[in-house]
């Protein structure tokens, strides 16, 4: 896995970035052209002017991140506009599918299963990350570190070039991500993968919060937030964010459907298996007797339902597979994360801070 080292200022922070992932960025930049023109008809022309649609809303709201991705861009040597395309990709394949001019054909394309557990000695974030198998190779591990500003240090499991997404900070506040797919966007407000930056750069939980919902998200995705007092799940729209208490037990469990009231939402029929998946990460948790790392993970190597299980796999008409799985210990500020399958992985990292 390659793993990539960032320190300095937002742009020196792109560059080096950049420099190291080129090769997969523009591997993601094929990736994603091909499914963009699958689940939403468009070509990356109309995608690169979608995107452009953010630049001045971002540069109001979140300057640093721009500025970030310019480095990018200028480190792989690739359009500033290809990588902001990268990190507005869940806006685009999970909010434009609604426009129903582009004749677009329902393509199902995620699969995420996450937990939050707050227990009697230990904080836990967890989650499996399903996504298409293609995109594996372009996964990486990046530590942040930006000494001459008040912001915690960073490790993360990202897609190359994507600046913000799944892995915890110096503070031990951490994140994790389920795809939700509803309609409507609203482009003035952060762009989920940025909304997961801000949370990794966040003290607490409770800040963390707080600037996801002072800033919205500009689509529909759940954002699991955790710290050593517990977990809090934020469900996102282009309209609200709406928080998911822990429940009696000290979980937040969550799949890719909404969860709290949608009434002003219309959130159409998606993945079949994501109420099953939430009933059984539930059901594998209640009967838990010991809590560790260890035992966290056998939760999401779990295959009733397959290939539509917590543990995913490409398989017929199933298009993901668990890419790679994460255990957070919050309390202790450490992360174990194995790369494919959980029942079949191809490696294994601690990630520590």
């Amino acid at each position: 896995m390659l793993e990539i080292r960032c320190d300095g200022t937002p742009y020196e922070i792109g560059l080096k970035h950049g420099k190291a992932a080129k090769e997969r960025i523009e591997r993601s930049i094929q990736f994603y052209g091909q499914l963009f023109q699958e689940s939403c008809s468009m070509s990356w022309a109309e995608v690169l002017q979608e995107a452009s649609i953010y630049v001045e809303p971002l540069k109001k709201i979140a300057p640093r991140y721009l500025t970030e991705i310019e480095g990018i861009a200028d480190g792989a040597n690739i359009p500033f506009l290809d990588i902001l395309a990268l990190n507005v990709r869940s806006e685009i394949t999970f909010g434009l599918f609604t426009d129903k001019s582009r004749g677009l054909t329902d393509v199902p394309s995620d699969g995420c299963t996450s937990l939050g557990w707050l227990t009697e000695s230990t904080s836990f974030l967890c989650q499996n990350w399903d996504w298409r198998v293609e995109q594996g190779q372009n996964l990486v591990v990046c530590y942040i570190s930006q000494p001459d500003r008040d912001i915690p240090d960073i490790a993360m499991v990202t897609e190359a070039g994507i600046i913000g997404k799944i892995g915890f900070n110096s503070k031990g506040v951490g994140c994790c991500l389920n795809a939700i797919r509803c309609r409507g966007l609203d482009r003035t407000k952060l762009p989920i993968h940025f909304a997961l930056r801000t949370a990794l750069e966040s003290r607490s939980r409770e800040e963390a919060v707080a600037l996801i919902k002072s800033f919205g998200v500009a689509g529909g995705g759940h954002i699991l937030v955790g710290d050593l007092t517990g977990s809090t799940g934020l469900e996102c729209t282009n309209l609200w964010v709406k928080e998911l208490a822990m429940d009696k037990e000290g979980r937040v469990c969550h799949t890719n459907h909404l969860v709290l009231d949608k009434s002003d939402i219309d959130e159409p029929p998606w993945l079949m298996d994501s109420p099953i998946r939430l009933e059984r990460i539930r059901e594998l948790t209640s009967n838990l007797e010991e809590y560790t790392v260890d035992t966290m993970f056998e939760l999401f190597k779990d295959t009733k339902g397959h290939p539509t299980s917590i543990n995913r796999k490409q398989e017929g008409d199933n298009k993901p597979e668990t890419l790679f799985s994460i255990i957070m210990d919050l309390t202790r500020n450490y992360a174990q994360v194995t790369f494919g399958r959980p029942t079949k992985y191809s490696e294994r990292i601690m990630l520590v801070l």
